[in-house]
């Protein structure tokens, strides 16, 4: 694992942290490659169940390292996109904790994940209009799927920010923190984790790939999808828990 990405266990929960807070965690070669390090993890261990992306020294990420891209070097991985992680998410859940700046690239990263929990001073944005770039890594894609097309068309446009408060009211992200983002989003991963993991990977597949899915087919790709979860250890586990009045014990089986 590159130093500019930290991994920490709490609980099943994986954390991943940008360590780049002198470069404001701008994403360079050696960080993407990390993230994508983590997410084949995540998605390896049985033991791991939800995952936290975030940043060091109180910003996410603002965006690429100019200074590498000048240099020639780019923050893609082959297969994954920018930052490891945009093209190709984990099979898991990941919640983006966003302290100070998503920003360019960085709003990016966020909008692949999940969830996101923000802190109230967190700013996002898609300002590579006013570098002559665009937002290339999905912002100018994604973001119309998660908020209004105009107000989309706004940010991609002009460059300007948005506030924590602006991002919630437009439904770009879960939760204001009302502290540390990060442990907002730890007490969230703590109730995605207490689920069976099963159910939580599949839950999560539908949400993301049934919007594209013919109207008329729906039904038949999700049942294909979740036949396999009613008849699993963990069904009945979770059954026998809801009779017993006790905690699951799952196996992901």
């Amino acid at each position: 694992m590159s130093e500019e990405i930290l991994t920490e266990v709490r609980d099943g929960v994986l954390i991943v942290t940008i360590n780049r807070p002198d470069a404001k965690n701008a994403m360079n070669k050696a960080a993407a490659e990390g993230i994508a390090a983590a997410m084949d993890r995540l998605d390896a261990e049985d033991d791991l169940r939800v995952g936290v992306l975030t940043g060091a020294g109180g910003t996410f990420c603002s965006g690429m390292d100019l200074k590498g891209f000048l240099r020639g070097e780019s923050p893609m991985i082959e297969g994954r996109g920018f930052g490891g992680v945009v093209q190709a998410p984990p099979r898991k859940p990941l919640i983006a904790a966003v302290e100070g700046y998503a920003l360019a690239g960085g709003l990016e990263l966020m909008i692949a994940c999940d969830l996101v929990v923000a802190s109230a001073g967190a700013q996002f944005g898609i300002p590579e209009v006013k570098r002559g770039l665009v937002a290339a890594a999905g912002g100018v894609m994604m973001l119309p799927d998660q908020i209004p097309e105009r107000i989309a068309m706004e940010l991609a446009l002009t460059g300007d920010f948005i506030d924590a408060a602006r991002a919630y009211e437009l439904g770009l992200i879960n939760r204001v923190a009302d502290g540390s983002a990060l442990d907002a989003a730890l007490e969230l991963a703590a109730r995605i984790a207490a689920n069976g993991p099963l159910a939580v990977r599949v839950s999560k597949q539908i949400v993301r790939e049934s919007r594209a899915w013919p109207m008329e087919e729906r039904y038949d790709r999700q049942g294909a999808l979740i036949g396999p979860v009613f008849v699993s250890e963990d069904a009945r586990e979770g059954a026998a828990a809801f009779a017993e009045k006790r905690k699951p014990n799952w196996k992901g089986k």
